[in-house]
């Protein structure tokens, strides 16, 4: 049985982005193929509600092998997305700014509807626990009203920011070693 909705996703306005890709990408590090998120959309501070989504295209890096001729979104990928949208709320809500964030967990997991390319997979998430040693999150992915999957992700600080900051000033500059 699905969980009880967090907030009704059909009720979004999806025309009014809060923060674009150069805003997400600007608090997360993750980058090409491994950016999980297209928009954010709705976030409310009070409930700790964060809404974005993942538009999916044919072009992706797993489209050819996961199944060929049937595309379907991989699981693990809907549960790095769930985690991305919660270390962007984590680390915009002032817990873990300047740190690295990692996945440290997921439960309760479930998978309930294909994902393929052409569909926009919508993310809710509400924070359960933001902390600057750990954040937990009930997250929902859906297309349409249809809730797709569902998870608990759990996000960790780990070392290495020193190491991404470089790469970002190495990549966006041309400078660093």
């Amino acid at each position: 049985m699905p969980p009880t909705q967090i907030i009704d996703p059909t009720q979004i306005d999806f025309d009014q982005i809060v923060c674009d890709v150069d805003a997400i990408e600007a608090i997360n590090p993750h980058r090409y193929g491994m950016r999980m998120l297209d928009a954010i959309v709705h976030i409310d501070r009070t409930q700790h509600i964060i809404v974005g989504y993942r538009d999916i295209r044919d072009d992706e890096f797993w489209v050819p092998g996961h199944m060929p001729g049937h595309p379907l979104l991989p699981g693990v990928l809907m549960c790095e997305a769930a985690a991305q949208i919660g270390c962007f709320y984590t680390k915009t809500h002032g817990a873990m700014f300047n740190d690295l964030m990692g996945l440290g967990g997921i439960e309760n997991a479930r998978f309930r509807a294909p994902v393929v390319p052409g569909d926009r997979l919508v993310l809710v998430a509400r924070g359960r626990k933001i902390h600057r040693r750990k954040s937990e999150f009930e997250v929902h992915g859906y297309v349409g009203s249809t809730m797709v999957f569902n998870a608990d992700v759990i996000g960790l600080p780990i070392p290495g920011q020193d190491k991404v900051l470089q790469h970002q000033d190495v990549c966006l500059n041309g400078v660093g070693g």
